[in-house]
C-alpha cells in the first residue's frame, strides 16, 4: 500500500558538504513552510496546556534538531509576550545551520549523543526532525537520550506519513515559491515520516514509561512523556 512503509531515501539537503550559503538558502525557503504550517503552534498550545500554564511561567529547553534556531526564537518570543521566562538550547549536528543565527545557546552534538548531564532541562523537544534519521536504533538512542536529560517533560512532534499530507505539502512548496531542491524534499521528508503505532513502538523499546503518542489534525504525529508530576 502506498507510504505504509517508511523510505529510507536522503533528503538533498542532508547531503554533506553543501556550503554555508547552500544551507542558509534552504533555511530561507524552510521558513516559508514553517510560517505556512504554524510550526510552533504545538508548542504553544498542546504543550503548554498539558505541562498546565502555573508549570510554565520559566522553563529551561532543549530543542534536539534545532536547524537554525528559528523554534527556539519563536517560542522565546512568544513566551516574553506572555510575561514567561524560556530559555531554549539549540542543538544541532549541522554547524553551518547553527551559524545562520549565531547564539550562545547554540550547541553542535549529535541526538543520539547528548553532551549534557542527567536531568538538565526541564523540557526536551523536537520539532520535524525525527524523521532524519534512518534507522530504529538511531531513533530509539535519540528518544533515550531526550528521556535521560530532561527532568521533567519530554515533547516530540514529526511529520503524519499520509497521502493527504504529501499532496498538501506539495501544492504548498509550489505557491511558496520553494527551490526544486526543497520541493523535492518536501516529498521525501513526508515518505520518511511516521505512523502513530511506530511511535508507540520506538519509545516503548526506548524505555519511555507511560509515554502518549498521538495524531495531531492528521499532519503531525507528538510524542509526550513526563518524569514526574510537578
Amino acid at each position: 500500500m502506498f507510504l505504509s512503509d517508511r523510505s529510507t531515501q536522503a533528503e538533498y539537503s542532508d547531503a554533506p558538504g553543501l556550503s554555508p550559503e547552500h544551507v542558509a538558502r534552504n533555511y530561507a525557503d524552510l521558513a516559508k513552510i514553517n510560517r505556512l504550517f504554524a510550526f510552533a503552534e504545538p508548542f504553544q498550545r498542546s504543550m503548554v496546556n498539558w505541562l498546565g500554564r502555573d508549570k510554565v511561567q520559566s522553563l529551561k529547553i532543549l530543542d534536539l534538531g534545532a536547524g537554525d534556531g528559528s523554534l527556539g526564537r519563536a517560542l522565546e518570543t512568544w513566551a516574553k509576550r506572555k510575561g514567561w521566562n524560556w530559555s531554549v538550547t539549540n542543538l544541532d549536528f549541522n554547524e553551518n545551520a547553527l551559524r545562520i543565527h549565531g547564539a550562545a545557546s547554540n550547541v553542535r552534538a549529535s541526538v543520539t549523543a547528548l553532551p549534557f548531564a542527567d536531568n538538565s532541562f526541564d523540557v526536551v523537544i523536537a520539532s520535524q526532525m525525527t524523521h532524519h534519521l534512518d534507522t530504529d536504533d538511531d531513533v530509539t538512542k535519540h528518544f533515550a537520550e531526550a528521556w535521560r536529560v530532561t527532568r521533567d517533560a519530554l515533547f516530540f512532534t514529526d511529520l503524519h506519513r499520509n497521502p493527504a499530507l504529501l499532496g498538501m505539502v506539495w501544492v504548498s512548496c509550489i505557491c511558496a515559491g520553494l527551490s526544486a531542491e526543497m520541493r523535492a524534499d518536501g516529498i521525501i521528508s513526508i515518505r520518511r515520516g511516521w505512523r502513530v503505532p511506530e511511535w508507540r513502538r520506538l519509545a516503548q523499546a526506548s524505555g519511555i514509561p507511560s509515554s502518549n503518542v498521538w495524531l495531531y489534525f492528521g499532519s503531525r504525529i507528538i510524542l509526550q512523556a513526563r518524569k514526574r508530576n510537578v
